[in-house]
């Protein structure tokens, strides 16, 4: 099945072609051309969507359930159209396409049996107590409501789990918020695919179709224009530090400040510990390279940094993952833009001090190619820039002294979306003194693994503390997610009929 892409953006269910244009860069095959998104049109659908709100809200779970099935449905009927496209677009392996829309329908199905269920509305009713002295108790009764129209950033790298109908999308319409997407010009035919597919959904059902609409392409003040529209009442990112650091920084500075749930970047260290190091340095270095290159290297949780005890063991460790990596060939990249950034990136990492190239490739065009670095506690330390993420297969060997230096280094991080144990039974004690300064730097502690692969699930947590994401209170993966977007609301002495319908006795 080919996809002849229309170009347009698809608004409240309706195709909407503006006057400016821009051409699509392909990985392979031909470019298309594609409407570019204005602040006048951010404004009309973000209209839309709060005048679909309120009829939005009042669906109950088993519609908003059905609804999602239907985006999954519509989806998997385009299948082959979005990995040919999205095979084109990112240079991603037809294969990642798959697994990726089976990731992306797979999250839509599991907010439908998560709201089915209603736990998520962590419903609460405190009786009346008419005759308690001093004074008598009203009965109230509080459940979780959404919080109104969601804007939702497409991200570069997952150009379906993370983007149009991604997990955000997929919460906030779980919750029965209507969404605004911004969708990222890097993959703009493989989101308007994907952006048919829920139109289509709604259609067959008979649904408002003001619930969602999609935004194409356009300059920085489309997506200022976005967050700072006074009807969208949360934004979900996944970018870099510097563009959504922007997009908070104007949330929080409207008159109506409003939640920006940011996922900003992460470079995920992984601490091998000296009893797992002597035991299965080789093996973990290996597994490592493997991490590492996964996607070339464009994963959030790209295990960038490993951190390891001098010595022997460090020697078999860094040797076992030179090894690895100096057999891997160039990858693809998502865009031109991101290969420089890397190139640039490993620049900056290898002029650092003390810095020592272990495998040091030339990378051309859209190409990327492993770097591996190693370096000192000492000089790590010294140098707060070796602790910035490089997006894409390159990794950073820190090599410290001792157990206290270790320890010394892991409270040098700031916040992450993962970091990782590699450890044996004789590590336990000093992984029980790591754990309290990793689970104060991380949203998820993984011991003898690797942290490129995040399972959709109920206790998944995908954030962390400052700069890994902007809320460390919040996930963008897992059936929390939703809790984004809703919001507690008290009900006191109201009369049965008038109170929400999962509400009632």
């Amino acid at each position: 099945m080919t996809h002849i892409p229309h170009g347009d953006h698809l608004i409240a269910g309706e195709k909407i072609r503006t006057e400016g244009r821009f051409s699509s860069a392909p990985a392979t095959g031909q470019a298309h051309e594609y409407s570019v998104g204005t602040p006048e049109l951010v404004a009309q659908a973000c209209a839309a969507a709060d005048a679909a709100f309120e009829g939005f809200a009042a669906t109950t779970r088993e519609e908003r359930a059905t609804l999602l099935e239907a985006i999954a449905e519509e989806i998997d009927a385009r299948g082959d159209a979005i990995t040919a496209i999205g095979h084109a677009e990112t240079g991603l392996p037809e294969a990642r396409m798959q697994g990726e829309r089976g990731r992306t329908t797979g999250q839509l199905r599991l907010f439908a049996e998560h709201i089915r269920k209603g736990d998520y509305l962590d419903r609460r009713h405190d009786k009346a107590l008419p005759d308690r002295q001093p004074l008598p108790r009203p009965d109230m009764r509080m459940i979780q409501r959404p919080i109104g129209p969601v804007a939702v950033f497409g991200a570069s790298n997952f150009p379906l789990a993370f983007s149009v109908a991604g997990g955000d999308t997929a919460a906030a319409l779980a919750a029965g918020c209507p969404v605004v997407v911004k969708g990222h010009s890097a993959h703009p035919g493989t989101g308007e695919v994907v952006a048919d597919a829920v139109v289509a959904a709604i259609k067959r059902l008979g649904m408002d179709p003001r619930i969602f609409s999609l935004v194409q392409g356009g300059k920085r003040d489309v997506g200022e224009a976005l967050v700072t529209d006074p009807r969208i009442k949360a934004v979900g990112f996944t970018g870099s530090l510097g563009g959504g650091r922007a997009l908070y920084n104007l949330c929080a500075s409207r008159p109506e400040p409003i939640p920006f749930f940011g996922e900003l970047g992460s470079v995920n260290p992984m601490f091998v510990l000296p009893g797992a190091a002597a035991a299965r340095g080789a093996q973990i270095g290996q597994g490592w390279a493997a991490s590492l290159t996964m996607g070339a290297g464009q994963f959030c949780t790209n295990p960038g940094i490993a951190v390891v005890v001098d010595g022997p063991e460090a020697d078999a460790f860094a040797a076992s993952a030179k090894e690895a990596l100096s057999a891997m060939g160039p990858q693809v990249m998502l865009t031109d833009g991101m290969a420089e950034a890397y190139r640039s990136g490993a620049a900056r990492v290898g002029a650092g001090k003390g810095v020592r190239a272990l495998v040091s490739t030339t990378c051309e065009a859209r190409n990327g190619s492993p770097y591996l670095f190693e370096v000192s506690a000492e000089d790590w330390l010294e140098n707060h820039e070796l602790a910035e993420e490089v997006f894409g297969p390159l990794g950073l060997i820190i090599r410290v002294r001792d157990a206290a230096q270790l320890e010394q280094v892991a409270r040098s991080f700031g916040g992450q979306l993962t970091t990782t144990l590699q450890m044996d039974n004789a590590d336990t004690d000093l992984a029980r003194r790591l754990l309290p300064v990793l689970e104060r730097m991380a949203g998820r502690v993984l011991a003898n693994g690797f942290p490129t692969g995040v399972e959709v699930a109920d206790s998944m947590v995908h954030g962390g503390p400052y700069p890994a994401s902007t809320n460390f209170g919040a996930t963008s993966v897992g059936t929390l997610s939703i809790r984004r977007f809703l919001r507690p609301v008290c009900f006191q002495n109201l009369p049965e009929a008038l109170l929400p319908a999962d509400l009632r006795s």
